[in-house]
């Protein structure tokens, strides 16, 4: 065993005070009321670095919650990694679902319970303490190390595109390691190469100036919900096509190799559906499961309300009625172009007697998709390899990370990803948690890899 890794053994209780402390501060960067609490978190982070042993370690403004940086660069000749991750979690509604308060971190059964614990303090703390393993023992790293961690990824990050344009210099590296990731299972790796992008809109239907008495205007008044449902319905087919006019125009097909990777990692329809308890699924005709869920765009609608909404009867034609849609996008779809079909699409389908609004939420995310044989890919993938025992899975995922492809705009670089949190972690639930073995692998891994990117 290596003198940094007796290193980590030695120093494990430390570490997971240290993480303790860490999940305490409830950074929630989609509450405004916690911003306070994102900046002190910012500020624990800063400092968390400067005693690992980066330099120039501070907190930067971004025109909403800060960033963290830190370097150290004493390694000439050797490549420049960049270390990401993110301090902010997401809220912790609904509060009595958890068996512990999710700001009062509980250690139970190798498990650190905490809203953010795997999401993503834990992944994000472990490559600090392998940094400080390797100063502690060798006093050098054998590369150049920049860390770069935000305090918005929760909210879609939206001021990290801008803030990237402008520091391109102080941010400039040869390749990207994602902290913000996961394995597939304790026994089997993956190694993330795609993501799905997103838009996001809200649909406003108007009909008459108030709610109408069903009896005496029904039969004569377009009832805005109905004319809502009928905007939805034309969206989506019941085979689960989406008859939105252009919206898979720019969708890139799949590789025979691409879904030779996809059918080799395991997935239980009937454990789906045990799970979820639902009596089938539901896709688009000619794709699996997991290409379905992956690498085939989507259109939800998450929430619609309008009209009498309490219990009893109310014989009432509503003035208004409303919905909000997502849409999972994969590559080559643009987010703003499919927003500009959308809006098309329903102008298009909106019935006489009543005024449509659409307005399309800011924040957006574009698919991601990095090669399998990007370099930084090829050293994780031989990493894992080596941890496990065996071949990483290469999987891509449904949600978006919009960093991803902010780095790729603005630094040129693929991410890797190389987290260690697992599914069943209720990440964004109740209960949140974080396995010990994870951080403490988490932490082994990422001194291995630093050393591989230095050979």
């Amino acid at each position: 065993m290596s003198a940094w890794e007796t290193y980590l053994d030695t120093h494990q209780s430390r570490f997971l005070d240290e993480l303790v402390e860490f999940l305490r501060i409830p950074s929630i960067s989609a509450i405004p009321a916690h911003a306070p609490d994102v900046q002190r978190a910012a500020e624990w982070v800063a400092a968390r670095a400067a005693r690992a042993g980066l330099e120039h370690a501070q907190v930067l403004p971004t025109g909403g919650h800060p960033v963290v940086y830190a370097d150290w660069l004493h390694a000439p000749g050797k490549p420049t990694v960049l270390i990401y991750g993110h301090f902010d979690v997401q809220p912790v509604d609904p509060v009595e679902l958890w068996t512990h308060p999710p700001f009062e971190p509980h250690i139970s059964d190798g498990r650190v319970y905490a809203r953010g614990a795997s999401d993503d303090k834990g992944n994000m703390l472990a490559p600090l303490l392998a940094i400080e393993a390797l100063m502690r023992t060798t006093g050098a790293l054998p590369v150049n190390v920049k860390v770069f961690f935000e305090g918005q990824e929760e909210i879609g990050s939206p001021q990290i595109g801008p803030f990237l344009a402008a520091r391109k210099d102080l941010l400039a590296c040869d390749m990207v390691l994602n902290a913000d990731g996961g394995q597939y299972s304790e026994t089997e790796p993956a190694l993330l190469v795609g993501l799905r992008g997103l838009c996001a809109m809200q649909i406003d239907v108007t009909g008459p100036k108030m709610d109408l008495h069903s009896g005496l205007y029904g039969g004569v008044v377009m009832n805005p919900i109905h004319a809502l449902v009928m905007i939805l319905a034309s969206m989506r087919g019941a085979d689960g096509v989406i008859t939105v006019e252009g919206f898979y125009d720019a969708v890139r097909p799949l590789t025979a190799e691409e879904r030779q990777w996809i059918a080799a990692v395991p997935f239980d329809v009937e454990a789906l559906k045990a799970e979820l308890a639902i009596p089938a699924t539901f896709g688009e005709a000619g794709y699996t499961p997991l290409e379905a869920i992956w690498v085939r765009p989507t259109l939800e609608v998450n929430g619609i309300w309008g009209g009498f909404q309490d219990e009893g009867m109310k014989t009432v034609l509503p003035s208004t009625a409303h919905a909000k849609i997502t849409c999972r996008l994969v590559p080559d779809q643009d987010p703003a172009t499919i927003l500009r079909l959308l809006q098309a699409h329903v102008e298009r389908h909106t019935p006489p007697g009543v005024t449509v609004t659409v307005t399309p939420f800011a924040s957006m995310a574009y698919p991601y998709l990095a090669p399998a044989d990007d370099p930084g890919n090829r050293v994780a993938r031989a990493l894992l390899r080596e941890l496990y025992g065996r071949e990483p899975y290469i999987v891509r995922s449904g949600g978006s990370i919009p960093v991803c492809t902010l780095f790729r705009e603005h630094l040129g670089v693929y991410m890797t990803s190389f987290g260690f949190g697992l599914p069943d972690e209720r990440q964004h639930s109740p209960d949140e948690f974080f396995r010990l073995a994870s951080f403490r692998k988490g932490q082994r891994a990422y001194g291995m890899m630093l050393e591989r990117l230095g050979a």
